[in-house]
């Protein structure tokens, strides 16, 4: 099965570092990022590992699970732990699923043949509490992921369901955004926005973040 943006994300059961889970009751009414790693004991998935936990504070601010997996065990990943924690200065405080058979990676495409048989790639799928995958990144295993972009990634798309607008390039939270083109009406822009807005182009308007 193809994925894409707006598929629902496949649901599966799967052993986690932090017990059972079934994917979508465990997202419940919130987002989620399901991330996968090539292999435990490996040095590029330990920082990023880290990093995602000592970020976590910034995805429970956007009600946001974080949720990795690798085909590694669940007893793998628990002896991997300590070597994360201690190197990277990081309390591990979300669930690795334990992907021995694959089912996972197979429900998501995350081994590519063409660059390893076995192993996953570094994939990122973005969930909202709908179940919709809403991104997807995929990075080779010699890449790792900037954890900053991912909460950019996160930011933008809560942004844009609640407000007619679209981020702009290197937009970050805060800046100018985008009126979306398909809202012309001048009363209807008057009320959407009442910061005001410029118009560039008469397709390219920005106004303030209007949640700002």
């Amino acid at each position: 099965m193809s994925l894409h943006l707006g598929s629902i994300a496949p649901d599966f059961e799967a052993n986690t570092t932090m017990g059972p889970v079934r994917f979508h009751d465990w997202i419940g009414d919130q987002w989620a990022v399901l991330f996968s790693h090539p292999k435990d004991f490996t040095p590029v998935c330990t920082t990023e590992l880290g990093r995602a936990a000592n970020l976590k504070a910034e995805f429970d601010q956007r009600r946001t699970k974080m949720i990795a997996v690798s085909v590694d065990s669940v007893e793998d990943h628990h002896k991997w732990l300590g070597d994360i924690e201690e190197t990277q200065n990081a309390k591990m405080n979300f669930p690795i699923i334990g992907d021995e058979q694959r089912k996972v990676a197979q429900l998501y495409d995350m081994i590519h043949p063409e660059a390893n048989d076995t192993l996953t790639v570094r994939s990122v799928f973005i969930i909202d509490p709908n179940k919709k995958i809403r991104a997807m990144v995929t990075y080779p295993a010699s890449t790792g992921r900037n954890f900053t972009e991912i909460l950019r990634v996160i930011d933008s798309l809560q942004l844009t369901d609640d407000y007619k607008v679209a981020t702009p390039v290197d937009w970050k939270d805060g800046d100018d955004c985008v009126i979306v083109p398909a809202l012309q009406d001048p009363a209807e822009l008057e009320r959407r926005f009442p910061k005001g807005y410029r118009v560039v182009r008469p397709y390219l308007r920005l106004t303030p973040q209007p949640n700002k």
